[in-house]
Parts: structure tokens; C-alpha cells; sequence
């Protein structure tokens, strides 16, 4: 999947993101080995120092941690992981939802429409 990063935010976050993504959705698994810096960052299309930068903040949230000498690897606490994906969703929700009453939609309109949409009808 292409790195699809914009200047409307900051690089690094969006890495961090990103990551974050390819770990609740099981991309990377738990205790998996991450590729190096160097190759994330070419395959981002990113200098490397910004790719480091996300690593530092996966690795502060104790989502990655660091083995001095063979690389970094995602947590094994799939509690964590799992937390993660349900705040990730929420927040989403909590967007949506957001947006739709800003569209002038009401609860019960809302409800209607995401079940429509799950069973595929328009």
C-alpha cells in the first residue's frame, strides 16, 4: 500500500499513524521485527531522520520496543493493541457522527443510514 503523506500534518505523525494502522490490522504482528529505518524510510519516501523520529514515539507509547542490537519489534501486549484499535474507532465514530449532525442528520436518520449502508442498499 502506497505511503500517501501530506504536508497538512506532520510527516512523522502520519508515519506514526500509519504504523499504527499496519499493527491493529495485522500487518505486524505481535513480537514481529520491523524493517530497519533505512528501508521504511526509502520505501515511505521519507529521510531517514524522519523515520526515526516516528520510531521514538512508537517506542514512547511502548507500542515498539528496541533490542539494542537486533532491531525493533511490536509489542507482544495485545491488550495494548487492542486498546489501541478501539480508541482508533471510536475517534472515528465519534467523527462521523460529528460530521453527520453537522449535515443536519438526526440519531435515529443516522442509525438508519449506517445500517443501510452495512446491508449494501443506497
Amino acid at each position: 500500500m502506497a505511503w500517501n503523506l501530506n504536508s497538512d500534518r506532520p510527516i512523522f505523525i502520519q508515519i506514526v499513524e500509519r504504523i499504527e494502522m499496519d499493527i491493529i490490522s495485522g500487518k505486524y504482528k505481535p513480537g514481529d521485527k520491523l524493517p530497519s529505518v533505512r528501508d521504511l524510510a526509502a520505501e515511505a519516501a521519507v529521510n531517514p531522520n524522519t523515520m526515526q523520529k516516528a520510531f521514538t514515539e512508537l517506542e514512547r507509547t511502548g507500542l515498539v520496543f528496541s533490542q539494542r542490537t537486533t532491531g525493533r519489534f511490536i509489542t507482544e501486549d495485545t491488550s495494548m493493541i487492542d486498546e489501541l484499535k478501539s480508541t482508533l474507532a471510536k475517534d472515528k465514530i465519534t467523527e462521523l457522527l460529528s460530521f453527520m449532525q453537522q449535515l443536519g442528520f438526526q440519531e435515529n436518520e443516522i442509525l438508519a443510514m449506517i445500517g443501510q449502508t452495512m446491508k449494501g442498499e443506497k
